[in-house]
């Protein structure tokens, strides 16, 4: 499912336009810069954690040495931060069923 089919569900299932469902869902989960509030809780640090959805942070990787598996020449890879989503456990416990 791709978010302009997820806002054909919202719009049908809340009876709201799909004009509307599609500005929610960018409202929640939109990535370009000052827009979505889950990037803009992230960008500021913090931790989203949707009860029983499950949790939305912000992760570090230390910079390491890496080999290219072209040339094998050892490269430097450097440190990167990025976004990480541990499911919760009602979200767990529906997919295992």
């Amino acid at each position: 499912m791709n978010k302009t089919e997820m806002a054909k569900k919202l719009a049908k299932l809340e009876d709201v336009s799909e004009s509307k469902a599609s500005d929610i869902l960018n409202t929640i989960f939109g990535t370009d810069p000052g827009e979505g509030i889950i990037a803009i809780e992230l960008d500021a640090g913090h931790k989203v954690t949707i009860t029983g959805f499950g949790t939305f942070e912000t992760r570090s990787r230390a910079a390491r040495t890496g080999r290219n598996p072209a040339t094998g020449e050892t490269i430097q890879i450097p440190a990167k931060k990025y976004a990480h989503f541990r499911a919760g456990a009602g979200l767990k416990e529906r997919v295992e069923d």
